[in-house]
């Protein structure tokens, strides 16, 4: 925690909890009374029974995720179950409707085994555009989702996956054009092989890596080994690589997602010129920015906080990647909406940034280089870029349901929502 807040200040502001219901439409006569609800209600009713694609037009489904969790792999606590998560769950759904406007609503389920807690979610489809799984411990979490996006027709999405995927390679692609390093040949270091861990290894796979050498609490995931699940074995190498020393010898990349000083000195000075470091591990990483700059002064690095430059944080993803799915009325999030999302993170860093993103950091150097990687959070055009890439890439996939997409149009919506105004829409 922050030295600037205090355990008291914390439980304050979390009193009575953090979201809440708003009404959208007025309520303040007996007229309005006879829309919103009795007889009024029942001619959109007849109206999505006789075509369910009108519920998008006349509910909030257009607008609404479920951000949904057993509560077995909460940030760094661990299993706490589902109501000691509901805090977690809540901040999610903040997080949702500040940064992309987006409705969100935190569902807390008591259930471990994984067909009930998949019939459960299945339920729910009628009320939700989408799905947000949270917090969900590796290997289930796999099986939930893969399941899930066979079986409804939302888009669903494991963030503690594919969050941290999508912002670390957008951060990558931007470390590998400063350092002119090409992917295909390098060494990543994988240290963690959870969830996240898996999930990036395969989004750096899709850039083209080869050489990904993975580590889980037993060592370096490797052919000889007979204690794999099927997630892992498909990182299995053929190496005599045991340890994180062995490991990290001439390494070009580590993204650490496993526990605080796992990382040695030692171990930064032996990975190859200009490495890349995304320590990950909150709320210490595995080894400190100033730990490093000690050893030595070529290293590109990032990390969960954000009192350090190049923070991964995954509100650069979820927010803006639903924004666009739901706009389009997805069915499933692609491996292309993914990438695009990457892509436009790491395209829009190379922008100039706005005095109000530096002025709510301080006024800190925010130019495109090797201390700023990734846009901030509070940069109000992460909507614009993210969003529209993901929803074009939606369209292109064929998981749309909307008859045309246009980009511009589209982006300059979302810019007339936020009270930007675009010289050029398309670009």
């Amino acid at each position: 925690m922050p030295h600037s807040i205090t355990k008291e200040e914390v439980l304050r502001y979390h009193e009575g909890g953090k979201i809440g219901v708003e009404i959208t439409k007025p309520c303040d006569s007996a007229r309005d009374l006879s829309m919103a609800y009795t007889p009024g209600v029942a001619e959109p009713c007849l109206q999505i029974e006789a075509d369910p694609a009108l519920a998008y037009r006349y509910t909030n489904r257009a607008n609404l995720v479920a951000v949904i969790t057993n509560g077995t792999a909460v940030l760094g606590l661990g299993d706490i179950g589902p109501l000691a998560s509901k805090p977690v769950m809540e901040g999610k759904s903040v997080l949702f409707k500040k940064f992309a406007g987006v409705d969100a609503f935190d569902i807390e389920i008591d259930e471990r085994d994984p067909d009930a807690f998949i019939a459960v979610c299945k339920a729910l489809e009628p009320t939700f555009g989408g799905i947000n799984l949270e917090d969900i411990k590796a290997p289930e979490c796999f099986e939930i989702e893969e399941r899930l996006k066979k079986i409804t027709k939302i888009p669903v999405m494991h963030d503690d996956q594919h969050g941290t995927a999508i912002i670390t390679t957008a951060a990558l692609i931007n470390a590998l054009e400063l350092t002119r390093k090409d992917v295909t040949k390098m060494k990543i270091v994988v240290v963690g092989a959870g969830a996240a861990g898996i999930a990036c290894a395969k989004m750096y796979r899709q850039l083209g890596a080869r050489q990904i050498v993975m580590l889980d609490s037993k060592g370096v995931i490797h052919a000889g080994r007979g204690d794999l699940n099927p997630y892992k074995a498909q990182f299995a190498l053929e190496t005599d690589e045991r340890t994180l020393e062995d490991a990290m010898r001439g390494a070009d990349m580590l993204l650490g997602l496993s526990r605080a000083g796992l990382v040695t000195k030692e171990m930064v000075a032996s990975m190859a010129p200009d490495p890349i470091i995304f320590a990950l591990a909150n709320p210490v990483p595995e080894i400190l920015p100033e730990e490093v700059a000690e050893v030595r002064g070529d290293v590109m690095m990032g990390t969960g906080r954000s009192d350090y430059p190049n923070q991964v944080n995954n509100v650069l993803g979820f927010p803006f990647i639903f924004r666009g799915a739901l706009d389009v009325r997805a069915t499933a999030i692609t491996e292309g909406m993914k990438m695009a999302a990457a892509r436009a993170l790491a395209d829009l860093a190379k922008e100039p940034v706005p005095q109000y993103v530096k002025d709510a950091y301080g006024g800190i150097d925010l130019t495109f280089g090797r201390d700023y990687l990734i846009p901030k959070p509070f940069d109000k055009r992460v909507l614009l870029w993210e969003s529209a890439a993901v929803a074009r890439a939606a369209y292109e996939d064929g998981v749309a349901q909307v008859e045309s997409f246009d980009y511009c149009r589209y982006r300059a919506r979302l810019a007339a929502e936020m009270g930007l105004v675009l010289a050029d829409p398309c670009e």
